[in-house]
């Protein structure tokens, strides 16, 4: 999929980025390029391949060192609520910005 100069003003507009027309080319020249190494990827038959946990896998065994599920933090509240300037029944109050 190719882009055309076209596709890049647009792309440019929608992301809000003012593109001389050297930088629009230059863009062009590095989405193309871009999309090339996509669809050359895309064409390798990766049927029958496990996904990688982890690149180092590929070249050496690994085993995943999990830790057990478990509750670890318990609820401070009222520490974490100290330095708010307001608050109330454990909430914190903001003033009204909305009129």
């Amino acid at each position: 999929m190719a882009l055309t100069p076209q596709d890049v003003s647009r792309i440019a507009n929608l992301a809000r980025l003012e593109l001389s027309d050297t930088e629009a080319a230059s863009m062009l020249t590095q989405l193309n390029g871009f999309f090339g190494i996509v669809e050359q990827m895309s064409a390798v038959d990766t049927r029958g391949v496990e996904p990688l946990y982890t690149p180092l896998s590929a070249v050496q065994d690994v085993t995943l060192r999990l830790r057990d599920d478990v509750v670890t933090e318990t609820n401070q509240r009222e520490r974490n609520q100290r330095s708010a300037p307001a608050v109330e029944g454990g909430l914190f109050l903001v003033p009204k910005v909305i009129e």
